[in-house]
């Protein structure tokens, strides 16, 4: 009696399943993709009305031209190869190495401005050519990936810069006697750590300088930490922290239009110029008087409120926390070292702080929550993160006044609320982590099971052993890598090992 032989499902172009998610993902990251796009040519048609150059064209002229920042370019191909196997990483590099070599030798012939990193943007579009035209499917997918996840560094980076002309040209006026007057509230702490730093310099000046100016290089190490298993599992973390970094970055420039601020060292101090109401900083406090715009000048940044050097060392102090111990230390130094540096070097108020760890807050949830998934707790503490960061802009612009004048008030509420949000964030982290760890784990393409998974799915019963056994193969003869026909996280070859 014949029997109808097993029907094995379709399979991609791993060998496994088809996953059900994949395609909404499809969907999303092309949305995004689209999103972003749209974005960085709105942005550039505006730097372009203003008579500077945006953040497409700067990006592309570094193709050929000395680039703006080296490290920020191999940065963003230290991103892109985290989808490489050590060979693929040590061909990357070489390539990147020699390219840089013959545009310097050109360069130094014909006496053009000297800079390297075309190499390794170089690299980085030849691995989007490469996914291109030599990959399909996933793989395509995973190399396109990394490519975009590099680039986007360098963008996020350009865009910036272009938000920043565009606050200093857009805004004639800043609101830093408001912001003044409601640090108040919180004891002026600009002014105390600038006359500390003073106090302690060079010594404290020259270390807390290099944590300023090397955040992101931290924040870089923290990111391929986190993503040091790309190459092995071929396929990236649901979040991370470059998710969150470039978010930040995206969002926070937008609330300098909003709110413009440039900072004690240029309100109160030398480094403001002829429009610096006088210099105070950090010496003398600032009067507390009725609070009106300044005018000042076209060039400075509106960049104070919120703070994202704050932003962006609170989201490396979180994302710290899953690391080594001394990971966890270096993050809880940085932490510690940007407010002190973005208060002593009188670049932010106190205000500015406050706000900047409410909105990294507020992203870093609205993040996690998008990767895996939204809860009522998440959606409670996005909700609450925003109407405090929104109540905290409104208190410093329409009642800095009265908190200047009742410290013992404002300034303890100004904290309670703060606390509140990384009270509610701690809580809400703590229980996510705690969900996910009770999930099961999803198997990774090709990767055999623990010895002690295999041991313990024995069958105790021969007899049981031999019945599981009747489904391992089918009519045609073919095995999975699970050892069952058919079955999700099946492959026909092993995974390349980094």
């Amino acid at each position: 009696m014949m029997t109808e032989p097993t029907r094995i499902p379709p399979r991609d172009d791993r060998g496994t399943q088809p996953a059900p998610w994949r395609r909404p993902r499809v969907v999303l990251w092309t949305a995004a993709g689209v999103v972003t796009l749209g974005f960085l040519v709105a942005l550039e048609i505006v730097a372009r009305g203003y008579g500077f150059s945006g953040p497409i064209t700067e990006q592309s002229r570094e193709v050929i031209f000395a680039p703006e920042s080296g490290p920020l370019l191999y940065g963003g191909l230290a991103l892109t190869m985290v989808v490489l196997t050590w060979r693929q990483r040590l061909i990357a590099l070489g390539v990147a190495a020699g390219v840089d070599i013959v545009f310097f030798l050109v360069r130094w012939a014909l006496d053009a401005d000297m800079n390297f990193g075309n190499g390794a943007l170089w690299v980085v579009l030849g691995v989007a050519v490469l996914g291109l035209t030599r990959r399909t499917g996933h793989e395509r997918t995973l190399l396109l990936k990394g490519t975009g996840l590099g680039l986007l560094l360098v963008a996020g980076h350009k865009t910036g810069d272009t938000w920043l002309l565009i606050t200093s040209k857009t805004r004639a006026t800043v609101l830093d006697a408001y912001v003044a007057a409601a640090d108040h509230a919180l004891a002026d702490p600009s002014w105390l750590v600038g006359r500390f730093l003073n106090a302690t310099a060079p010594v404290s000046t020259g270390i807390l300088h290099v944590v300023y100016g090397q955040l992101p290089l931290a924040a870089a190490l923290v990111g391929l930490y986190q993503l040091r298993r790309v190459a092995v599992e071929r396929r990236f973390p649901a979040h991370h922290l470059v998710r969150t970094f470039l978010m930040i970055g995206l969002l926070g420039p937008a609330i300098y239009m909003i709110f413009p601020v440039v900072g004690p060292v240029f309100a109160y101090g030398t480094d403001g110029g002829a429009w610096a109401t006088a210099n105070l900083w950090p010496d003398t406090l600032p009067p507390v008087t009725d609070p009106r715009p300044i005018p000042f000048d076209g060039i400075t940044p509106r960049n104070c409120m919120p703070s994202l050097h704050t932003a962006w060392a609170v989201t490396l102090f979180v994302h710290s926390r899953d690391g080594s111990r001394a990971m966890r230390w270096a993050g809880t130094f940085w932490l510690v070292g940007t407010l002190t540096a973005t208060l002593g070097f009188g670049y932010h108020y106190g205000a500015d702080l406050l706000a900047g760890v409410v909105f990294a807050l507020t992203i870093e949830t609205a993040m996690r929550c998008s990767a895996h998934g939204w809860d009522r707790a998440g959606v409670r503490l996005v909700a609450l993160g925003t109407t405090v960061f929104a109540a905290l802009l409104a208190s410093y612009r329409w009642l800095p006044t009265e908190m200047a004048a009742r410290p013992w008030l404002f300034g303890p509420l100004l904290l309670l609320v703060t606390g509140a949000v990384i009270y509610a964030y701690v809580r809400t982290a703590r229980a996510a982590r705690a969900a996910r760890e009770r999930e099961p784990k999803p198997e990774v393409p090709g990767q055999r099971p623990a010895p002690e998974a295999e041991e313990s799915a024995e069958p105790a019963d021969p007899t049981d052993a031999a019945g599981a056994a009747e489904p391992a193969t089918t009519g045609t003869g073919t095995t999975t890598g699970t050892g069952t026909t058919g079955e999700s996280g099946a492959t026909d070859a092993k995974p390349e090992l980094v």
